[in-house]
């Protein structure tokens, strides 16, 4: 008799192990996410694809352009253009990070994507991402040396600390990729594996997740407040000096010259920024959520396509740059066989 009931009583235990090991397996079932995306409008799938298609290879021409320019044009060799250079690198990075897997979607209708590749993709974003913050507030404070600051600008400025500036922006970029990864690498996802979006963004990501989610919630709310509203502000207080010393100038002349070297900046940084803050910082309110995919589109697709077309293929010095690289290669074309 003892001996049964001593059976009697293990068996429970034992069963209610067999269900935490099910539950476990369950946990950590979900290996593919679906990317929702723009599949609630089934008649523009075709029109969606050619419409960011020709955006993709917009973007990307562009920007070549602008690197090859900067690159090989001795004229060009200043570090605004050094700054430009980079960002144009750092946008055809942030683009192909995203748009080449919205096509694939769009072409095929095959939106699912695995969870490795769908946290990749957001890992490659926060860099880039990041990086473009502090990239854009170097350049507005590049210009405000350059117009408040110009007889010390050639000190101030010199190859050294360009070099170190864009080593910083980078860095930043890295040092938070690494601390949402280890937040990541946490999180198991089970149940429901659509993501409401056209990538892997965050905030989707992390309400599919069977863990906590609320240390992440507010890590990763804190560096994003970190790394958009720090770099806005420095580049605000750059141009409010910048406007301030525009005002100050003698000649209208002047006055129009200045403008038009940083008005081009300013509308870039008010798109990427305005866009990333009403994502990333501002309250969730059930306005902003409907919004979200659209001002995603902002800063994602729109903004590095018109980086070439507003910062510098209107720049008189590009014009320049692209006419004499252009003359170069006809030459030398007509000097072949």
């Amino acid at each position: 008799m003892g001996s049964r009931e001593t059976i009697s009583q293990i068996q429970p235990p034992t069963e209610i192990h067999f269900e935490l090991i099910q539950n476990t397996t369950n946990l950590t079932a979900n290996t593919i996410f679906i990317l929702l995306g723009f599949s609630d409008h089934l008649e523009l799938q075709t029109l969606l694809f050619l419409v960011f298609l020709t955006i993709y290879m917009l973007t990307m021409v562009g920007n070549l352009i602008i690197v090859v320019l900067v690159v090989n044009d001795v004229h060009l060799h200043t570090p605004m253009y050094f700054f430009l250079g980079n960002l144009s690198c750092l946008e055809i990075c942030y683009t192909s990070t995203i748009l080449p897997r919205l096509l694939f979607g769009l072409l095929t209708g095959n939106r699912s994507i695995s969870v490795h590749g769908c946290i990749g993709q957001y890992l490659f974003f926060v860099v880039l991402a990041v990086a473009e913050c502090y990239l854009l507030a170097v350049m507005s404070y590049d210009r405000y040396l350059a117009i408040c600051k110009p007889l010390r600008y050639p000190s101030l400025m010199n190859s050294g600390v360009c070099i170190w500036l864009i080593t910083a922006s980078w860095m930043s970029g890295l040092l938070n990729v690494s601390i949402v990864a280890s937040l990541l690498r946490k999180l198991t996802f089970c149940g429901p594996n659509e993501i409401e979006h056209f990538f892997c963004d965050l905030s989707p990501v992390l309400k599919l997740s069977c863990s906590d989610i609320q240390l992440a919630e507010l890590v990763i709310f804190i560096c994003s407040s970190i790394n958009t509203v720090i770099p806005f502000l420095l580049t605000l207080i750059s141009y409010i000096n910048i406007i301030i010393t525009i005002l100050q100038m003698q000649t209208k002349a002047s006055r129009q010259k200045a403008f038009s070297t940083c008005s081009s900046h300013l509308t870039v940084v008010i798109l990427f920024y305005g866009s990333l803050i009403c994502v990333y910082v501002l309250p969730e309110t059930s306005t902003l959520k409907g919004l979200h995919k659209t001002f995603s589109l902002f800063y994602t697709v729109f903004t590095p396509m018109l980086n070439p077309l507003i910062y510098s293929l209107r720049n008189r010095e590009v014009k320049a740059a692209f006419f004499r690289i252009g003359t170069k290669i006809v030459n030398v074309t007509r000097t072949l066989p």
